[in-house]
Parts: structure tokens; C-alpha cells; sequence
């Protein structure tokens, strides 16, 4: 606690007050630089945006231009210890570690994967003897992910030269990453071809957020989401597709996501305090809501829900 002394003679009582209001200006400043936040490091699906082999109108003028945008990913930084933790390891890694410790000012304490799909797993090699060598990186993960990463190659080779170590997580189960910060991962149904998916929930002593950049359909989950949302301060979901018409050459049964349409269909009878708490992400390449200026992203707007874009920060 800060206690502030006050002249209170009539002559010098201005001063003292101007004084006092700058002491205490400062004070908040500092203060505020030690709250845990999340700041957002990529907003697309596992291919990014430009994506291979695309030639589209959506794709077409960031290949003339070099603009990008990175694959989904969300770091979690604790400025009181200088320590942050990436949640997925996607193939742009590289530059998402630049953010976090040249930006932020951080040290990468360990990584938290959400599934074995390529987006989300694949900036691990980054950590081998080829690039990094790092020693002993800590990698969480869950029981069929473990295991996956134990059992094949190149990632198993991370394990025995010790670049990476991993960290067991249990569904539901609370861990402490700081004294101001702790996560729990949630099981979502999601195409489990290789391990299981998880979501994340981040939790400060104040506030919360949980991320689901990947689920089937809401309907195939155990929770309800409505009373999820009602009890979180922001959720980032999956924002895969905006439309079950977005790409007509494909099988959408194939690489089923919750559409942005049903997703605000779905919660449409939620008040608007609490649909501005949801932040769509993971956009498909050919999803106009990836556009932050679109014409889509505005309608996603105009009914009181949001878009995420890469920098965005939420502050626990």
C-alpha cells in the first residue's frame, strides 16, 4: 500500500495535490504493468492466409503484396515475472516467439498444444537441433498427444535429444502457471484422428478467458456453451467457416466446424454485454471474416459480436 502526505497548508496545498495526483498517476501506471493479459499472435486455420495452392480473389492479392496472416495462436504473458507461454506450436512460430520475448519483453516458459493437426503442432521442429536446439522446452500436453509425439518421428527425436519435455494434462484439471495465473484444459469433440483436442481456459485473480479454436459443432460438446460464455469475461471460438457455403468444392462433412452463422444463431438470445465477449478466430483462408474491414466482419459486429485480428490484447 501507498500512503501519500499532504501538505496541508493553505499556500502549498495546490502543489501538494498536483503532487499527489502525478504520484498517483505513476503508481497506477505501475500497477497496470503487472496484469496478466493474453495477446492474440494469429488469427488464421492451420494454412494461413495466403494458402497453398490458392489463386483466389481471397488469396490472389497477398501473394502481390507479401501481406500474411498468421496461423491461430495466443500467448499468455505475465509481466510481473516476465514469463509467457504459447498455447499451440503452429508454422509460424518462429515469428509468434519474436512477438512474445522481443516485444513483449518475455521469456518463453512452455507450450501448450491443443491437438495434432498440422497448425498446431508442426512449429516444434522449430525447437530441434536444425534450428533452436533448445534444452528441455517445456511442452504440455494431453494423454493421446503424449503419446503421439513419443511415438513418431521427427518429433520423438525432440524428446530424446531433450529439446522438449513433456508436461502430463489431465481434462479439467487446473494448473498453476504463476502466482497470478493459472490454465485448465477442457476436452471438445474434434475430428481425433491422432490425438485428443482440447480448449483452454486461463484464469487470473480477477478475470477469464477461454479458447476453442477447434470443435465439431457445439452441439456435439458437453457443456453448453451459452452458460460457458455467461461465466467467462472472453472467449475466442472457432470461426473456421463463415457460411456452409464458403467452399463449394469440398465435403464439409469432412472438416466439420461450428459456421460463424450457426455460432451467432445459436447465442443470438444472449444479451449484448455478453455476445461482446465472444471473439471469433481460426479463419479459414476463404472465410471473408479473416478481412477485419470486410463487409462480413462488419455485419459479425453489427450484432454485437467480434472479430479477432492479430494484437489484439485482453488484459486478466
Amino acid at each position: 500500500m501507498v500512503y501519500i502526505i499532504l501538505d496541508v497548508q493553505k499556500k502549498n496545498s495546490n502543489q501538494a495535490l498536483k503532487r499527489s495526483a502525478f504520484i498517483l498517476l505513476i503508481f497506477g501506471f505501475l500497477k497496470s504493468n503487472d496484469i496478466p493479459y493474453i495477446i492474440v499472435l494469429g488469427i488464421a486455420q492451420d494454412g494461413g492466409l495466403p494458402h497453398a495452392g490458392c489463386i483466389s480473389n481471397c488469396c490472389k492479392k497477398l501473394w502481390n503484396t507479401g501481406e500474411s496472416e498468421k496461423v491461430s495462436s495466443i500467448g499468455i504473458v505475465d509481466p510481473k515475472t516476465n514469463q509467457s507461454w504459447l498455447i499451440d506450436a503452429t508454422p509460424d512460430f518462429a515469428n509468434q516467439l519474436h512477438i512474445l520475448e522481443n516485444i513483449h519483453q518475455t521469456k518463453l516458459s512452455g507450450i501448450f498444444l491443443t491437438h495434432a493437426h498440422i497448425g498446431h503442432y508442426s512449429g516444434l521442429l522449430q525447437l530441434g537441433r536444425e534450428v533452436m536446439g533448445a534444452k528441455d522446452m517445456p511442452v504440455y500436453a494431453m494423454p493421446k498427444m503424449k503419446e503421439f509425439l513419443n511415438k513418431n518421428a521427427p518429433w520423438n527425436q525432440l524428446l530424446s535429444i531433450g529439446n522438449i519435455k513433456i508436461i502430463n494434462l489431465k481434462n479439467s484439471k487446473e494448473l498453476k502457471l504463476s502466482n497470478q495465473l493459472y490454465i485448465e484444459p477442457f476436452l471438445v469433440p474434434h475430428r481425433d484422428e491422432f490425438s485428443e483436442t482440447v480448449g483452454y481456459r486461463i484464469v487470473s485473480n480477477k478475470k477469464s478467458l477461454i479458447y476453442i479454436p477447434d470443435i465439431d459443432k457445439w452441439s456435439k460438446w458437453d457443456q453448453n456453451i451459452f452458460q460457458v460464455i455467461l461465466h467467462t469475461d472472453y472467449a475466442l471460438l472457432d470461426g473456421t467457416f463463415y457460411s456452409s457455403d464458403e467452399i463449394p468444392h469440398r465435403n464439409m462433412s469432412e472438416i466439420p466446424h461450428p459456421f460463424i452463422t450457426e455460432t451467432m444463431n445459436l447465442l443470438n438470445d444472449m444479451n449484448s454485454k455478453n455476445r461482446k465477449k465472444i471473439y471469433f478466430i481460426h479463419f479459414n483462408h476463404s472465410n471473408p471474416a479473416i478481412d477485419y474491414t470486410s463487409s462480413v466482419s462488419n455485419i459479425i459486429r453489427s450484432k454485437r459480436f467480434n472479430v479477432a485480428k492479430e494484437g489484439l490484447k485482453f488484459t486478466l
